[in-house]
């Protein structure tokens, strides 16, 4: 029996915290496709979120941003990867909210920096203090993120496959997100079909 979604699984939390990694494990247990949104902006503006917000600023970003993340949830159910900002907007948290279920990926500061310290591709950390920064982040945000309907907290010693599937337990017993009726057979052509990056053992 193969697992699929009744409703888009959206991907929420800071920087670092798995939201890509994590998401193409989840698409692939669940038969669906992978979208990023930061990628479907890039790929729109024909240019990085870094530039995005260097050249035109963040409202701007947050504008475009909110667009995207609108049309990516008209399309079929899917596991989506969102900014770490995304979720501060109300609009985009009543999008989600009516059209799949957050999950937020919470991890402490200390994973997050450890992931993230060695990319210079973060422009919210371009600061004199990166660290300092992050946290700052992490306290700011973790109240909106707690909206989130769903929560898994990020372990250490956890594999990627062992974080998806601690997220496809959430969403168990979260209840009416998975579909555990399906046959193998119906899965669709369109979720096999599409190439997803291999998964790494760690981020």
């Amino acid at each position: 029996m193969a697992l699929g979604l009744k409703k888009t699984v959206a991907l929420v939390g800071m920087m670092g915290a798995g939201k890509t990694a994590v998401g193409k494990a989840l698409a692939l247990k669940c038969g669906v496709d992978f979208l990023d949104s930061d990628a479907e902006i890039e790929k729109a503006a024909n240019c990085s979120i870094a530039e995005i917000f260097s050249d035109y600023g963040e409202a701007f970003f947050r504008d475009k941003e909110t667009l995207v993340i609108s049309r990516l949830l008209d399309t079929k159910q899917v596991v989506l990867s969102t900014g770490g900002g995304a979720f501060l907007s109300g609009t985009n948290r009543d999008m989600i909210s009516q059209k799949g279920v957050a999950v937020w990926l919470k991890a402490d500061v200390d994973i997050l920096w450890n992931r993230v310290r060695h990319k210079n591709t973060r422009p919210l950390l371009r600061t004199a203090n990166p660290y300092e920064t992050l946290t700052d982040l992490v306290t700011s945000r973790t109240p909106l993120y707690e909206k989130a309907g769903v929560i898994v907290t990020a372990e250490p010693s956890l594999s990627i496959e062992g974080m998806a599937d601690k997220v496809i337990d959430a969403l168990r017993a979260y209840g009416g997100i998975l579909d555990e009726d399906l046959d193998e057979e119906t899965v669709t052509e369109d979720a096999t079909s599409h190439p997803l990056i291999a998964v790494e053992a760690k981020e």
